[in-house]
């Protein structure tokens, strides 16, 4: 029986089923829309509230650093208060569109998945040698999110996602603090600062990503087995420790190949500014624009690939995944001369003899 790789099987599923794709895309850039156009029309909204005398005005216009920064500071003072507590007001009720129609998005994919996987991929591998039991193992995998909704587990599963977040927040700015402590205003020492900074913001962006990464993949059993936020967490730590090779295979290769995008969306963005001096500016941003839509969609569907393999690694059976045995070998061969062999004796005519 061939063994099934979770990451090829990813990426067929990611290009057999694209409208899988299309619904990431759909609901994560609804999201990001929502957010950019609340962002441009709440800056130009504040910038028009502010009010400019005379004076600020000829300091603005002296174009001098200084009397620039002292026309900017005075404009914005007294009313830097209210644009933050709107920008608070703007980010909370972005985080709850996004927990909702998050939950939405990835109920949809993830019964889209498990539903091709049951049906089309399980037909396909019993055809490639899948034994009976194996069979009517990957058919037994029925969901039972049809008899528990799992709305309010992918809504807790979201809101731990956001606070996690805020929380990496809360500890960068812990981190520039503690660094400032390495660097005091009588004796500065800006390396020895950093130094100190750049250590502990690396461990929070670790446990930042390790900790999304896992109520993420919870998702996937909120929504297949109708846990509960707990529990779903729990039958993802199950999925890590049982089956870690297939896992970390799937999150590697798809982590490469999405610096490798990264990679090179940055590269061909990086080219129009080049032509900054002989082509419109207009230009230069329409361009950066399309690469980064470009981009922004092949990372929506390299991580549908990934939570495909995830899908398949939780429905495949664990024969697929791992090594077969290897075949039960006879008694081992006689290497060494016999020394009790009669024809072997050096005495002459002794096997005539006897």
């Amino acid at each position: 029986m061939s063994l099934r790789s979770p990451t090829l099987e990813g990426f067929r599923a990611a290009f057999r089923r694209p409208s899988l794709t299309l619904a990431e895309i759909v609901w994560r850039w609804t999201v990001g829309a929502t957010a950019a156009a609340l962002f441009v029309f709440g800056l130009f909204e504040y910038l028009n509230t502010l009010p400019v005398t005379n004076g600020e005005l000829l300091f603005l216009r002296t174009r001098h650093p200084y009397l620039v920064a002292e026309a900017i500071a005075h404009i914005l003072r007294g009313s830097l208060n209210r644009a933050v507590m709107s920008a608070l007001l703007a980010a909370f009720m972005l985080a709850l569109l996004w927990m909702i129609v998050a939950a939405m998005g990835r109920i949809a994919t993830v019964r889209a998945l498990l539903d091709y996987f049951r049906r089309d991929v399980t037909a396909n591998l019993s055809a490639g040698g899948v034994s009976e039991e194996q069979r009517r193992e990957v058919a037994s995998h029925v969901s039972t999110s049809g008899e528990s909704s799992p709305w309010l587990a992918l809504l807790r599963l979201n809101f731990l996602r956001v606070a996690v977040a805020l929380a990496a927040g809360f500890a960068f700015v812990g981190a520039a603090i503690l660094a400032g402590f390495a660097s005091p205003d009588a004796h500065p020492q800006p390396g020895l600062a950093f130094s100190v900074f750049l250590p502990v913001a690396g461990l929070i962006c670790y446990l930042l990503w390790a900790l999304n990464w896992l109520l993420s993949l919870a998702g996937l059993f909120a929504v297949r087995e109708g846990n509960d936020a707990v529990g779903a967490i729990a039958s993802a730590t199950a999925l890590c420790r049982e089956r870690t090779g297939p896992v970390f295979a799937v999150t590697t290769w798809m982590g490469l190949a999405h610096l490798v995008a990264f990679v090179g969306a940055t590269t061909v963005a990086s080219i129009p500014l080049g032509f900054a001096g002989v082509v419109p500016w207009r230009l230069i941003v329409a361009a950066d624009i399309v690469v980064t839509l470009v981009y922004f969609a092949v990372a929506d569907w390299l991580y549908m690939a990934r939570l495909a393999g995830y899908v398949f690694i939780v429905e495949a059976p664990q024969a697929l995944l791992a090594p077969s045995p290897l075949p039960k070998q006879g008694p081992p061969l006689q290497t060494t001369v016999d020394r009790n062999e009669l024809i072997l004796s050096d005495v002459p005519n002794l096997a005539v003899e006897t």
